[in-house]
């Protein structure tokens, strides 16, 4: 009996020196050490015990046997000298072919593209994306925060639908934003999981595609930005182009061909798989008002796919305007062709309009498209001043836009205090000035500084009544009284005594910057 007992804990021993020596220290160890989303094999799936450590010795020496068979085989093939990248068979024949069949033969890269879209780390990545761009929920309500949870239930059956081209995208929910110049842009929200499963498709895409598209073109391209777009163009008026082509697509988003699209991908890609998901989330349709209507023509706004398609629309545009010679921007939709006379600019707005109605099959809204100088027409609400030195200035439209916002954010009659108007105030200028500080104007900057600084000293005032509280909070921060008296029964407005000199002593500029508030001209520059 107890050598019985000692034979079992003999066995268990050795069957944990076996686990052990496999890298596992524990039978649930393999559940634990997989990552936290399903993309890397089966999870959540317990391994079989570890045999003993007799019958893992056996298998061990067996395996070390069939190595060495296959080694000495492997030293044994005919290589026969004089015939390189031909596989030989037992008689110095060839085997294969000199001409490869068609298809995906790369040596370096034999997945299809499919398969390259449904790596473990390019769909990390992809989530980490979908994860950080937030975004409100589709059709289905599935927020951001419960994709993760999705995924780890239902990945495997998602991933084998899209391996055979039967994976059907839901339809994604409209939502209209007012545009800045008047009007609505029509936008069309996807499911979570299609924005998981588009982002994946994109990040692959773009690798293989943006290399191809034109050095002209700069929208929604890694390693190209609006600055960069602004500054070619910059360019182009100082090599002496004073003219601009402006050309407008109506509704481009809303009107893309699908089927000259899918011609494009079928040109460069012959995954039948990939190009059936694509048609799929162009066909998906749009929930509006209850109701799903079909999409025949249209990218949708709203999906990390459709600005890569895109570019894929245009980049046949860019193709045109290079073998015709023209030096032109093109940011998205937005296209500047720079010409150096008027009449050429006619001519050229004139052909490129046809390429783009006939060949395209889109349409130029020519109450937007114009030839004019490029100081009257706007670029990225940018726009450039004029005379020999060229310099990028904010476009006047987006100092209307910005000036009211920023009543918004200091508006007196909402109850709020000084520090809670002045944190929103901040992380708007904050962003503002990342776009908009690229201007070579300081001061307009300036000028925007001192205006913010009394749009505050209003709302204080507001805080203020007239009397003697005002009298008090004047003299407190070091101001005459007499100046404080006065200016605690002027008759005039807040807007008004913003600029008087016992508010400009009593919150000077030192105290906004105390308080945190952001400046859009950055200190020390020119």
């Amino acid at each position: 009996m107890s050598r019985s007992i000692g034979t079992e804990r003999l066995a268990r021993g050795a069957e944990r020196a076996a686990e052990v020596s496999r890298g596992r220290s524990s039978p649930n160890h393999a559940t634990k050490r997989r990552g936290t989303f399903p993309f890397r094999g089966q999870h959540g799936v317990a391994r079989t015990k570890a045999p003993t450590a007799r019958v893992a010795s056996s298998q061990r020496w067996k395996m070390n046997e069939r190595r060495q068979n296959t080694q000495s085989e492997q030293l044994q093939l005919p290589f026969a000298p004089g015939v390189a990248g031909e596989a030989q068979d037992a008689t110095g024949g060839r085997v294969e072919a000199f001409v490869s069949p068609r298809g995906n033969q790369s040596p370096t890269n034999p997945l299809t593209v499919m398969q390259e879209v449904l790596q473990p780390e390019n769909l990390e990545a992809a989530l980490a994306q979908v994860q950080a761009n937030k975004g409100a929920p589709g059709v289905d309500g599935m927020t951001v925060q419960q994709l993760p949870g999705h995924l780890r239930l239902h990945w495997q059956q998602i991933k084998r639908q899209l391996l055979k081209g039967a994976y059907k995208p839901q339809p994604v929910r409209r939502v209209e934003i007012p545009k800045p110049d008047g009007g609505v842009r029509k936008l069309g929200i996807p499911t979570v999981l299609d924005r998981f499963i588009q982002q994946a498709v994109q990040q692959v895409l773009t690798r293989r595609w943006d290399q191809t598209f034109s050095q002209g073109s700069f929208g929604f391209r890694p390693g190209k930005s609006a600055h960069q777009a602004v500054e070619a163009a910059q360019r182009f008026i100082v090599e002496g182009c004073g003219w601009v082509v402006d050309i407008d697509l109506e509704k481009f988003f809303d009107r893309v061909n699908h089927d000259r699209l899918m011609g494009r991908i079928i040109q460069r890609e012959n995954d039948k798989a990939l190009i059936h998901l694509i048609r799929a989330f162009l066909t998906a349709g749009v929930l509006e008002n209850g109701l799903v209507s079909p999409t025949e023509e249209g990218a949708p706004q709203g999906g990390p796919l459709s600005p890569l398609l895109s570019n894929l629309v245009l980049d046949e545009l860019d193709k045109e305007l290079e073998k015709r010679g023209h030096k032109f921007v093109r940011y998205a939709d937005d296209c500047n062709i720079y010409v150096r006379s008027e009449r050429a600019g006619q001519r050229v707005m004139e052909g490129v309009s046809q390429f783009i109605t006939r060949k395209l099959k889109l349409k130029v809204n020519t109450s937007k498209s114009a030839v004019a100088r490029p100081k009257d027409r706007k670029f990225l609400s940018f726009s450039f001043t004029g005379g020999k030195t060229v310099k990028r200035r904010i476009a006047p439209k987006a100092i209307e836009r910005f000036k009211a916002k920023v009543r918004i954010l200091t508006n007196r009659h909402q109850g709020r205090s000084l520090r809670q108007i002045v944190l929103a105030l901040s992380e708007y200028l904050r962003g503002w000035r990342g776009y908009f500080g690229h201007c070579q104007t300081p001061s307009v900057l300036a000028a925007l500084d001192e205006w913010i600084r009394r749009r505050l000293r209003c709302v204080v005032l507001r805080h203020w009544p007239r009397g003697r509280r005002r009298f008090v909070e004047l003299t407190k921060r070091g101001v005459g009284k007499d100046l404080a008296a006065q200016t605690a029964a002027s008759c005039h407005g807040p807007w008004r005594l913003s600029r008087s000199p016992a508010l400009s002593y009593a919150l000077p500029n030192r105290f906004w910057d105390w308080l945190g508030v952001e400046r859009v001209l950055t200190v020390g520059r020119v």
